[in-house]
């Protein structure tokens, strides 16, 4: 069996022990680095080559949503996880928008974090509940409308079946780059995972 890499991020070590213990309890996943702040996260992640990163965002010197936008910029080609305190919607956009595909708060259920990482590694968006609910819109423009016309050609292809690697050779993008688009589409649609997208898109793109 091909385990999960996972590396953590996390100022305080013991939340970095009881997440490496929970972790290690399963079959499918292991620790393969843990970081204390941003800086030691970018040279980690050369050094450990993870599939899914739990960032923290407080943290001193350069926080989560920064060490995940420079990490990505530096080619990373895994998934970067958000595990936090922190729910208001500004920190949410703002580290989505620097390119976490998901979103978890910790006071969540330890399988909830286990669901999240194996979602991640697989390309779908994991986002706590609370999360995408207070992303949603009350009252928000007609289906579609927020999507630029990339997004809505991976939304489209995702309606169709296709797997990231597939999509990205059929719009002639990286593996990569497809998830930051699909984490993108599932933010604006409001939806946290490739199959409700697809439905999604099944009811409201024509």
């Amino acid at each position: 069996m091909t385990k999960i890499r996972v590396l953590l991020v996390d100022d305080h070590p013991v939340v970095r022990t009881g997440l490496a213990g929970l972790l290690t309890a399963t079959e499918d996943i292991v620790v393969v680095g843990e970081a204390a702040d941003g800086a030691a996260a970018l040279l980690a992640v050369t050094a450990a080559e993870p599939d899914v990163i739990l960032m923290d965002i407080s943290m001193p010197g350069i926080d989560g949503i920064e060490a995940t936008r420079r990490i990505l910029a530096d080619g990373y080609a895994g998934a970067v996880v958000m595990l936090t305190s922190f729910s208001d919607r500004d920190r949410v956009i703002d580290a989505l928008g620097a390119g976490a595909v998901g979103y978890l708060l910790k006071d969540c259920e330890p399988g909830d974090v286990l669901a999240a990482i194996r979602a991640a590694a697989s390309g779908h968006a994991p986002l706590d509940p609370r999360v995408a609910g207070a992303l949603l819109p009350s009252r928000g423009p007609a289906p579609g409308a927020g999507l630029s016309q990339r997004e809505r050609q991976v939304l489209d292809l995702v309606a169709e079946g296709l797997a990231n690697k597939q999509i990205g050779r059929r719009l002639g993008i990286t593996e990569r780059t497809v998830k930051v688009h699909l984490g993108n589409v599932f933010r604006r649609i409001g939806v946290a995972d490739r199959t409700s997208a697809a439905l999604w898109a099944r009811d409201n793109l024509v």
